[in-house]
């Protein structure tokens, strides 16, 4: 890979399970990423794509909105017109490694690694 990322975050969404112009499985999820301290964090939403035999088996079921998770891969940006005309960026990553971490929500349980990885 030319360009590695790793980091934490949050679901934003459940994810989902698409064929790619090529016909090869994409499972998707997007992926909140917290920058910066105090007034100046923000967040970085992130594009997760995971390709072909991994996006196949139960990890689908998962990935849900509030799911905790790792991702290491590979970071790429595109840009594309908005509804409104105006050009956006979008952050995606093409993933080699993702765990989850602990449960969907962290109320008053403990922080435990609830189902198996991909690598």
């Amino acid at each position: 890979m030319s360009n590695v990322m790793s980091f934490t975050g949050a679901c934003g969404k459940d994810a989902e399970i698409r064929h790619a112009p090529s016909g090869a499985l994409v499972l998707s999820v997007t992926v909140a990423n917290n920058i910066g301290f105090g007034d100046r964090q923000q967040t970085l939403w992130i594009r997760v794509n995971i390709w072909g035999k991994r996006a196949e088996g139960q990890l689908k079921n998962h990935l849900k909105k509030g799911q905790l998770v790792f991702i290491s891969g590979e970071l790429s940006q595109s840009e594309y017109k908005a509804m409104d005309g105006t050009t956006k960026t979008s952050l995606e990553l093409n993933v080699t490694i993702i765990d989850l971490i602990g449960k969907k929500t962290e109320s008053s349980e403990a922080n435990t690694h609830t189902s198996p990885h991909t690598r």
